[in-house]
């Protein structure tokens, strides 16, 4: 019993890895700023969109079921991308800076080169009106974290300290929920039921 996970993410595979399954990594490098371009709509279809072309790109090549992923930042209806530096994670994380904002997900599963499941999850963030001194020391302290996520934060480490409020499923938040996903799993025969 086994699956393919068609991300990158160390969140992911770490989420994964804790729950005790048995998993094979092969990213899907599929063109995200096409899929984003003109699109209209809610942020939470985009990252289901994303989620099964990833699922569809490594389906293609692979038997099995493949298991894609994808995380949207919305804060008021606008899109937010991964930093790619420290300046823009700064300019990110100013922007939230006593705000609220959503992490919607997508999550698709393929067989055989279709679509056999999927999920969408959105979470409330609710970020504290933290002072400059803490953005400076975070900045500081952060290292990849700050590029790695939508948010130039992770939420299992140092990023929590720049929440006040959240609302949804922690495993969702960290950019897979797990719970539906097992349930997915046992139900295509890849996990122990």
């Amino acid at each position: 019993m086994s699956f393919i996970l068609a991300s990158g993410s160390a969140s992911r595979r770490a989420i994964l890895n804790n729950a005790g399954l048995d998993f094979e990594v092969d990213p899907a490098h599929v063109d995200e700023d096409a899929l984003k371009e003109g699109f209209s709509g809610d942020l939470g279809d985009l990252a289901l969109a994303l989620a099964e072309a990833k699922a569809l790109a490594v389906s293609a090549r692979r038997d099995g079921l493949v298991l894609g992923a994808d995380q949207v930042l919305d804060l008021d209806g606008e899109l937010h991308d991964k930093a790619r530096s420290v300046q823009e994670a700064e300019a990110k994380l100013r922007a939230l800076r006593g705000r609220t904002h959503w992490l919607k997900g997508g999550i698709a599963a393929a067989r055989g080169g279709e679509i056999v499941w999927r999920h969408k999850s959105a979470c409330r963030m609710v970020v504290r009106d933290f002072t400059d001194a803490f953005l400076d020391r975070y900045l500081d302290e952060a290292g990849d974290i700050l590029t790695q996520g939508v948010g130039a934060y992770a939420f299992e480490g140092l990023g929590a300290q720049l929440f006040e409020e959240v609302e949804g499923d922690y495993y969702a938040v960290l950019g897979l929920p797990l719970l539906p996903v097992l349930s997915m799993l046992r139900d295509q025969n890849a996990a122990p039921v």
